[in-house]
């Protein structure tokens, strides 16, 4: 039995006069009667929304941000009064979104959203995807990526290595209606270039000597979903003509002869290179640049989006250690501007490596503090002291023109002095002294993001004696909670 599409009617309270019945010969419908609207299912194929009024529901703004690149349709009924344009424009920022008449016709199945305006992805989704959002920078490309998803057009991704162009590629698939079929990666500068084409684009059985078999081709691999071509300026200009040809004529002509395979599929490129440079010196060309580059996408070092390095360096943390069964770890706050001052020229994949690093190599210790990070000032020579504001084009020290300097950003932290000498009039000694206990427990559930276990580790107490002072000193879940966001 054929399984049909999955159509999500929220009617924000009015009546459906029965039509979810008559639409049941296309669709498997499931109905939202409530006043206020819910997220759609994530297995739904269409969201019909009933538009009335002039604002849609402030709910209905939030969620927008969670629904990727699922078609929504918005229904009016027969007798509605016409929309004035105001109201149609309002309506229609929720996003990709499409207008249609409810009636006794059901809606079409395989409606896909328009490419148009779409609200930038939440903080959490970019997570989910290894991607984090805050920058004013990142947002763009966040935005770009989203606009992408919702159609076919060919994607062109820049940027420096490391900077997570494939994790973009990636996130522009799972944002598509093609989530479900295939994405295909090819690194092209790891094949060499008398087999690129035969990878790519096939080959029937005897095109060359080790040909005992017909062999489809990446391409074909990738039919209804994406293919991602990584260091595409690398592809000799044979295997861009052929290349040129996918793109005009959506098939693929296999090594060997025999007849074209119509293909479908979205192109994601990527360059760590200027390929206008390659166009002007005659190695790549010209028509095919131009193809490539219907959505360009730069992004950007992770230099210039400094503000976005503690909370990668937390994403990472908490990654790794679950990868190598390790304890979860914390970063201790000194931490975070030493991170944030380095120029990290092997960009996203650098941090990443130098977070692995410090976990492995901290052994049982349940805070990372800058010591931790020391071997960063022998690989990236004099790194910027904390003192200094960070400068988003500070250059790398070469090795031979200084010596590796461990950098004040390194230095140990001085031992904290008393600071209190005892006034004439004396002093509350039991009030001090749980002031204190006080400060250094809110430190402790600070650096431990909460973790009354780890905190109590910290302070070389057990934990029921560490939940006992808390009681004492009144600190509660809420103020802990507080002091460790």
């Amino acid at each position: 039995m054929t399984q049909l599409p999955r159509l999500h009617w929220s009617t924000l309270g009015d009546d459906t006069g029965g039509l979810e019945h008559r639409w049941a010969a296309l669709w498997n419908v499931s109905v939202d009667r409530g006043t206020a609207p819910a997220l759609a299912p994530k297995d739904v194929d269409l969201w019909v929304i009933s538009a009335k009024g002039a604002w849609p529901p402030p709910e209905l703004n939030r969620m927008m941000a969670e629904v990727a690149a699922l078609p929504i349709l918005l229904g009016l009924k027969p007798d509605a009064a016409p929309m004035d344009p105001k109201a149609l424009s309002e309506w229609g920022s929720l996003g990709s979104v499409r207008w249609g008449v409810l009636g006794p016709e059901p809606p079409m199945p395989g409606l896909r959203p328009r490419s148009g305006t779409t609200t930038q992805l939440t903080v959490s989704q970019a997570l989910a995807f290894g991607l984090v959002g805050t920058s004013v920078a990142m947002q763009d490309v966040l935005a770009r990526a989203r606009s992408a998803a919702a159609t076919r057009a060919t994607v062109l991704l820049l940027g420096e290595s490391g900077t997570g162009k494939e994790v973009i590629a990636r996130a522009i698939h799972r944002m598509s209606a093609d989530v479900a079929e295939p994405f295909v990666a090819v690194h092209c500068g790891a094949i060499p270039e008398n087999l690129l084409e035969s990878e790519l684009f096939g080959y029937n059985k005897g095109a060359f000597t080790d040909a005992r078999k017909d062999t489809p081709g990446k391409f074909r691999e990738a039919h209804g979903g994406t293919i991602f071509l990584d260091e595409v300026g690398t592809m000799p200009l044979g295997a861009q003509v052929r290349l040129l040809r996918v793109l005009q004529e959506r098939e693929v002509q296999p090594l060997g002869g025999g007849a074209p395979v119509k293909v479908d599929v979205r192109v994601v490129t990527a360059s760590n290179v200027d390929l206008w440079k390659k166009v002007q010196d005659g190695s790549f060309r010209e028509d095919l640049f131009y193809r490539l580059e219907v959505v360009p996408i730069t992004l950007p070092p992770l230099r210039a989006r400094r503000e976005e390095v503690p909370f990668l360096a937390q994403h990472f943390l908490n990654r790794k250690a679950r990868e190598h069964g390790l304890y979860p770890k914390a970063l201790h706050p000194s931490v975070d501007p030493l991170l944030m001052a380095m120029p990290w020229p092997g960009n996203v994949r650098q941090l990443e490596n130098a977070i692995e690093r410090a976990i492995v190599l901290s052994g049982t210790r349940p805070v990372l503090t800058r010591e931790d990070f020391a071997f960063l000032a022998e690989r990236m020579g004099e790194a910027p002291a904390l003192n200094q504001a960070p400068d988003s084009t500070h250059p790398i020290a070469s090795k031979a023109e200084s010596a590796p300097v461990l950098p004040d950003a390194f230095a140990p932290l001085p031992p904290a002095a008393f600071g209190m000498d005892l006034p004439a009039e004396g002093l509350d000694l039991n009030q001090v002294v749980s002031d204190m206990e006080k400060t250094l427990m809110l430190q402790s559930l600070a650096i431990t993001r909460g973790n009354k276990k780890r905190a109590a580790d910290l302070l070389g107490l057990k934990r029921t004696t560490f939940l006992e002072k808390m009681k004492r000193l009144d600190l509660e879940d809420s103020e802990a909670a507080e002091a460790a966001e």
